[in-house]
């Protein structure tokens, strides 16, 4: 089982298929410690999205290895690697059913303590609004709840597996930037042994991690905490200047 989360790549390099002679990935190398926030951005394309999921086997690298807690991630099993990894993505799936089976999903045995704990880390207090509450029965694909909302309530689901690495891949795009960092807020107090992986578009969901990958066409262009960035980065100075240019917010 995964014991910590510490994730490291040690020289990956990936292709969607063996004939394909651009990698989408090349020699990617960093280590992020248990614990530890690590945020990755890069233009659509620059195989941020691929990298995250070699973590929990949804590819394998060509070349290279990828290692949870020192150990190669293909000799855990399926099972065990994944229940240690917790995911969000950009677009969710939530299933027919009440909201509370939907959260539930990440810990069949949660209390109703936990479930309201992650809910409202998750900044997900509408749920109360609703008449039914948590007993509310979301259609297929939880039409009934807008994108924000579905992305919050897919984070509270992900928290209540309490998961040694999660990865939020672009999973607060549709949420406003306030809302965003009061998700972020709490996670340091009910997440801190997790090891939290965050892809974003916006440079404020990344600013405070301690690390911060720069990728750009399948590489690392740079890595470093926001001020070192700041000062040696152009790709990242760049993305910074034009969303803060326009009042920071960039293209949903």
């Amino acid at each position: 089982r995964v014991e910590n989360g510490t994730v490291e790549f040690k020289d990956v390099s990936f292709r969607y298929y063996k004939e394909n002679k651009e990698p989408v990935l090349s020699h990617i190398n960093f280590k992020i410690d248990s614990g530890k926030i690590l945020g990755i951005i890069g233009s659509t394309g620059s195989g941020k999205t691929t990298l995250v999921q070699m973590i929990p086997r949804l590819y394998d690298p060509d070349e290279g290895e990828v290692l949870v807690d020192g150990v190669n991630v293909k000799e855990y099993s399926l099972e065990h690697l994944r229940e240690g990894v917790g995911m969000v993505l950009q677009k969710n799936v939530l299933f027919s059913g009440t909201i509370r089976e939907n959260l539930m999903w990440g810990d069949e045995n949660a209390s109703e303590e936990e479930v309201e704990k992650a809910a409202a880390a998750a900044q997900a207090g509408f749920v109360r609004d609703f008449t039914e509450g948590y007993e509310t029965e979301l259609g297929q694909g939880g039409v009934n709840v807008s994108g924000g909302q579905k992305q919050r309530l897919c984070i509270a689901r992900a928290l209540l597996k309490k998961p040694k690495i999660l990865i939020l891949d672009d999973s607060t795009s549709a949420v406003d930037t306030a809302t965003e960092a009061k998700i972020r807020e709490s996670f340091s107090g009910l997440l801190k042994e997790t090891t939290k992986i965050i892809i974003a578009q916006r440079i404020s969901s990344v600013q405070e991690a301690d690390h911060i990958i720069v990728m750009d066409g399948g590489k690392i262009q740079a890595v470093g905490n926001h001020e070192e960035l700041m000062k040696a980065s152009p790709i990242y100075r760049e993305v910074y200047e034009s969303q803060n240019k326009g009042g920071g917010q960039d293209e949903e």
